[in-house]
């Protein structure tokens, strides 16, 4: 402990507030909260901790703290200041955090649609869901059996699911809005596990069918049933009081934490979800702040159940009047199920998770040594991507603590460059990204790479200068296998790399991230040009329709493999289309 940290420790007040704990280059490596700023911050210093805690303490050089009228004031400004500054032992939920739920939107003629952004108060939400593929089975059912409008815009004519009943056809005939508010009715309660009577129903159509010799139709309604009895085949009922609930518990290993968190939605057991962080003094604040951060993008319960001897008394204030610490029933029982699912997670995963935060942690702390920084915690890194200098594209990745951060993610088309000149294409998305940067002052990277040799590094180093950007940069030069060799510093040396160390595995997942997400990019656009390019020598096949077939089918396999009926349902006259079956007949679009 040094002598600044001493003179603050000894002027700390005894009142609620947050705290910022700073590195020697003056980052914000922690955000903490504290009842009692003094004997919290104090707490850093004195007495022997674990591991991961003392390497968090060794990084201190300084402290700042802000004080507030109460510990949930505290709270909530201290998920402020982690979103901001992302500090480096601070628990971040990455892309797992948000779930996926079906919607009624609010549209007039309302549709069925998949989100993850979702409020706190919207009431046509359903969910959550597991992942995208139980969302899309699920509402791939519902599109059957529920005529919602399935046009994102409304058209001028009812298309082919009017004809299949699959649409009340709002674009050509006057539907009563009552209709629309008794189908979310119906949704609400079909989610809810009264499926019977479609089952029901669907059973007499199929019977129905099959003794008229109709066994194409009655195939289609088994496989209806079929799909229903899935959607609801493994939801459990617990409760008839048809609440929705998060049941939380939690186990621990040395300073790790696994949370368990089971979702219980209309009184049904619908699944469960694990989760190993790191965690340093506090279980109750690391819980709580991986709480506040899940209902930030996920709709708040009417019932969180969370285990008895904890403090968890600013819970309440922070998630409302939703907490409950069950002490027997049917409650308790749920949270030992929660308990079992958590510490079987933590006995199968923890190994896997210490071996890749080792060699994340080893990686970082290599590469900080290699090129002579205090921190790396955020690293953007660019690649570019042509063919023979048509369809110019550039991507950026970003990795946060050694992990890839794909919200962040971007992808640019070139501007200002006529041919396939890596050195300026680099130079204009530098320029493009970094001067946003400036502009609306986004999170600055502490490194950037440039996939490329000396040139890539040369037009990166320009344009920093140009925005009087002080922020490290290198370049990742590739041997004549086109294999990760090694690093280029701004000082313009190399640096070998070894195949076998952590910070060559960390450079050459960056590298190929980058270059995997470029080329994506790069086939998406060359695509659409080759397929607009054929369709445009199509006869009666003029720009307007053109791009409804790109936009419905996104490629040429796919129209070529459409019916006649899904090409009507675009409003696109029979000559029309027998020219492109005939374009098409001999293309092989891959």
């Amino acid at each position: 402990m040094n002598d600044t940290i001493k003179n603050k420790l000894k002027t700390l007040p005894e009142k609620p507030g947050t705290y910022q704990m700073l590195n020697k280059s003056g980052q914000i490596i922690y955000v903490g909260k504290a009842k009692n700023l003094k004997r919290r911050v104090g707490s850093y210093f004195v007495g022997v901790h674990d591991e991961k805690t003392t390497r968090l303490v060794k990084d201190i050089v300084d402290f700042r703290y802000i004080i507030t009228n109460s510990e949930k004031e505290a709270f909530l400004l201290e998920i402020t200041q982690i979103k901001k500054h992302i500090p480096k032992y601070n628990i971040q939920l990455t892309g797992d955090n948000s779930y996926p739920y079906i919607e009624i939107t609010k549209e007039t003629y309302p549709r069925l649609r998949i989100t993850r952004n979702v409020s706190k108060n919207r009431k046509n939400c359903f969910g959550p869901f597991p992942d995208a593929s139980s969302a899309n089975q699920t509402l791939k059912v519902l599109d059957t059996i529920f005529p919602f409008r399935k046009c994102p815009k409304l058209p001028k004519k009812t298309c082919l699911y009017y004809f299949i009943h699959q649409c009340l056809g709002p674009c050509e005939y006057e539907v009563d809005l009552e209709e629309y508010k008794k189908m979310a009715r119906e949704v609400r309660r079909f989610l809810s596990g009264n499926t019977k009577e479609y089952i029901d129903l669907y059973q007499e159509k199929m019977l129905e069918h099959s003794e008229k010799l109709e066994f194409e139709k009655a195939s289609e309604y088994r496989n209806l049933i079929h799909a229903i009895e899935k959607t609801t085949e493994q939801q459990q009922v617990i409760f008839q009081d048809n609440k929705n609930r998060d049941i939380i518990h939690f186990v621990t290993y040395d300073n790790y934490i696994c949370v368990n968190m089971l979702f219980m939605r209309q009184g049904r057991l619908l699944f469960s979800n694990s989760k190993i962080m790191p965690y340093y003094l506090s279980l109750e604040e690391v819980l709580l702040t991986y709480l506040a951060q899940h209902y930030e993008t996920n709709l708040i319960p009417d019932e969180i159940l969370l285990p008895d001897g904890f403090d968890f008394d600013i819970f309440p204030d922070v998630l409302g009047d939703i907490i409950t610490i069950p002490k027997r029933g049917k409650k308790i029982k749920l949270l030992e199920m929660a308990w079992k699912n958590a510490n079987e997670h933590m006995e199968n995963n923890l190994r896997s998770y210490l071996n890749k935060e080792n060699r994340t942690i080893a990686a970082l702390t290599e590469l900080e040594g290699l090129l002579g920084l205090d921190s790396i915690k955020r690293i953007d890194a660019f690649d570019n991507s042509n063919t023979a200098g048509k369809d110019r594209v550039s991507a950026m990745v970003v990795f946060e603590n050694g992990l890839p951060s794909k919200k962040q993610y971007r992808k640019y088309k070139i501007k200002t460059v006529e041919n396939g000149d890596d050195y300026h294409m680099m130079q204009e998305v530098l320029y493009r990204r970094y001067q946003n940067v400036l502009v609306e002052e986004l999170d600055r990277p502490d490194l950037i790479i440039v996939d490329g040799g000396i040139h890539q590094l040369r037009a990166g180093k320009e344009v920093l200068n140009t925005l009087h950007l002080d922020i490290p940069i290198i370049g990742l030069k590739k041997d004549d296998r086109h294999r990760t060799d090694s690093i280029i510093t701004w000082e313009e040396t190399d640096i070998a790399l070894e195949k076998q160390s952590n910070v060559y595995s960390l450079l050459y997942r960056i590298q190929e991230e980058v270059h995997r997400f470029a080329i994506q990019f790069h086939r998406n656009v060359a695509g659409k040009s080759i397929y607009a390019s054929i369709l445009d020598t199509i006869p009666k096949v003029g720009k307007t329709t053109k791009d409804k077939l790109l936009r419905k089918f996104k490629n040429l396999e796919n129209i070529k493999s459409a019916s006649r009926e899904e090409l009507r349902s675009l409003r696109i006259s029979d000559e029309a289309i027998d020219n492109i079956f005939l374009a098409l007949k001999d293309i092989n679009p891959k």
